[in-house]
């Protein structure tokens, strides 16, 4: 389950790793009350990076400014997510900027803390500067001290920035995470650090562990808005106008992810599409099987999507249910036998009831895998097969 920056800087907040001073905003009108001095950061609240790029971060410098951009911002789809909510923040003078996050290594199964002192929009281009210490024992100061050194700081800045990361693993081991990213991390030209952007993934099996974040879990499950889906699903991303892939996800981190994953296997993605989180409980507005139905129907429409890729996480919802979902738009939409107008489905499905979940799919002749490098495989190899447009 990945929490969007506001979510997150507020346990950065109880946890004191500094932020700056911000405010959130659900409507338009929480501008007129803004309590944060002028200059102020508008930011969308979307699960993704390149907010920045996409036009979703504005500097204002009053009330009329910050309203023009807010209306701008609510209204702008960004890899599909459209904002429910925005961030006013206060605006920050960085002299440098810093790359930190600890992760989870699922070939070690050991944290690892990661650093760079080159952060921002950047720090993709920069991985040659990445360094990376593996918490091999008990947590102690040492490790983040090591990274602070083998990311070449000298004097107070080591101190400081190794402050930072034993914060940042003290909430990772406490909430039971899969990540926890500051980039960047601004350093002003006195000396001082602030996290200026954060993300938070939390462990998709942990969530019923903790009281606040399985409820943080349904309130993001419920906050379906239709609106905001109708409009997600008639702005799909549109990634390469050449390619013969579609990607399906339950959450813009993790389309991205998969689509990250199958661009850097040789895949060419058309299209991404992502149809939110979880259930709703509003009869008024699409449950998730309605968006599914909806997701798979605008991509098999595309003559140009020759392998669809189904990536679900099921942290709160089961692996029958989508299969239901799946398997009875198979039946309606799909045709019995293999037909080159008609794209290949595969479905990754990582959650509970697999088996259950598999069988389901197994009369529609539609591949369920747990494994998702596999899934990516599977797919390319796909789309590789049979790579003219349709007809």
């Amino acid at each position: 389950m990945d929490l969007l920056e506001y979510q997150a800087k507020e346990w950065f907040r109880e946890t004191g790793i500094p932020v700056l001073p911000s405010q959130r905003i659900d409507k338009i009108g929480d501008l007129k009350g803004l309590k944060i001095p002028y200059p102020v950061v508008i930011k969308s609240q979307v699960r993704t990076g390149g907010r920045g790029r996409a036009g979703g971060v504005r500097i204002v410098t009053n009330t009329i400014d910050a309203i023009a951009a807010a209306q701008t911002i609510f209204h702008l789809p960004i890899l599909g997510e459209v904002p429910e909510v925005l961030l006013a923040e206060a605006k920050y003078n960085a002299d440098r900027e810093f790359y930190l996050a600890v992760v989870l290594d699922s070939n070690t199964r050991r944290p690892v803390l990661l650093g760079s002192p080159q952060g921002g929009v950047d720090v993709e281009s920069s991985e040659e500067l990445l360094q990376q210490v593996v918490v091999e024992r008990e947590f102690s100061p040492f490790y983040a001290r090591k990274l602070s050194v083998k990311m070449g700081l000298k004097g107070a800045l080591i101190g400081s920035v190794s402050d930072v990361v034993e914060k940042m693993y003290r909430l990772f081991w406490q909430k039971d995470l899969d990540l926890v990213e500051i980039n960047p991390l601004g350093v002003s030209a006195t000396g001082e650090v602030m996290a200026l952007d954060g993300k938070v993934t939390v462990n998709s099996r942990a969530i019923a562990r903790h009281a606040d974040i399985s409820l943080m879990a349904q309130k993001m499950a419920n906050r379906a808005n239709s609106q905001n889906y109708f409009d997600i699903l008639g702005n799909a991303d549109l990634v390469d106008r050449a390619g013969n892939i579609g990607i399906l996800g339950n959450g813009a981190g993790l389309v991205m992810a998969t689509l990250d994953l199958v661009s850097d296997g040789g895949g060419k993605v058309k299209t991404c599409l992502n149809i939110g989180h979880g259930s709703n409980l509003d009869p008024t507005k699409p449950s998730f099987s309605d968006r599914l139905e909806q997701g798979l129907d605008l991509l098999v429409r595309d003559k140009n999507i020759q392998v669809v890729l189904v990536n679900i996480l099921g942290s709160v919802l089961k692996g029958v249910k989508v299969a239901e979902s799946i398997s009875k738009f198979g039946e309606d939409r799909m045709p019995k036998t293999r037909n080159a107008a008609y794209p290949r489905l595969i479905v990754r499905f990582a959650g509970s009831e697999l088996d259950s979940a598999q069988a389901q799919l197994a009369p529609v002749a539609i591949p369920l895998i747990e494994n998702l490098d596999e899934a990516v495989l599977q797919t390319i190899r796909q789309a590789k097969s049979s790579p003219a447009k349709k007809l």
